[in-house]
């Protein structure tokens, strides 16, 4: 922005003084990323895995891996998670998710609200506060858009997500989801 600002008003001279526009001073130009995630699991519980496809422009990288023993949705929440996690800076994001848990979690305000009261519910304690936990302060690192799309529609991308997932928990499932065994199942059903 160019600002003009007089020097001598009997001269009728000015001097050219270069400014930063005042939106420009405040927020950095983050750079966007589209994230499909899904999560899989060979009943539930069971071994499970999730898969998540990053792109940025013409870059597209895809992340996967399986669990021994895990829950359906527990693995939709860590393919967001792990994808958020493999940005290296800030950056404004769209994640596109077939899971109405993941995506009403966020968009619903559900996650925050069961933070904001120590992890608990109307009916007892919030399940995967570990992993909502996470995928909060992700979100507060980056701006970040969840948006649901059909599972099994055709979309490329999220079909892609869905094979990486299952793939990896019925061969690959050798991780540990460590929180999750080591839960009671009294804790589960809270």
């Amino acid at each position: 922005m160019t600002l003009l600002k007089e020097t001598s008003s009997a001269s009728g001279t000015f001097d050219v003084i270069r400014e930063t526009p005042p939106s420009y001073q405040t927020k950095k130009m983050l750079k966007q990323v589209t994230i499909f995630t899904d999560g899989a699991c060979i009943g539930n519980p069971g071994p499970g895995g999730y898969g998540a496809v990053l792109i940025y422009g013409d870059h597209r990288r895809e992340l996967s891996a399986g669990y021994a023993k895990t829950t359906n949705n527990r693995m939709e929440l860590l393919a967001a998670i792990v994808a958020l996690k493999a940005l290296k800076e800030p950056c404004q994001v769209t994640i596109f998710s077939d899971s109405q848990y993941v995506i009403k979690g966020i968009e619903e305000g559900w996650a925050e609200s069961w933070r904001q009261r120590g992890w608990r519910r109307k009916k007892g304690t919030a399940l995967n506060a570990d992993l909502w936990q996470q995928l909060l302060d992700l979100c507060d690192k980056h701006e970040v858009t969840f948006k649901w799309v059909k599972g099994h529609a055709g979309i490329p991308e999220n079909e892609r997500c869905d094979h990486l997932a299952t793939d990896a928990a019925a061969n690959s499932a050798t991780e540990r989801d460590e929180v999750y065994e080591s839960t009671t199942s009294l804790e589960r059903l809270l």
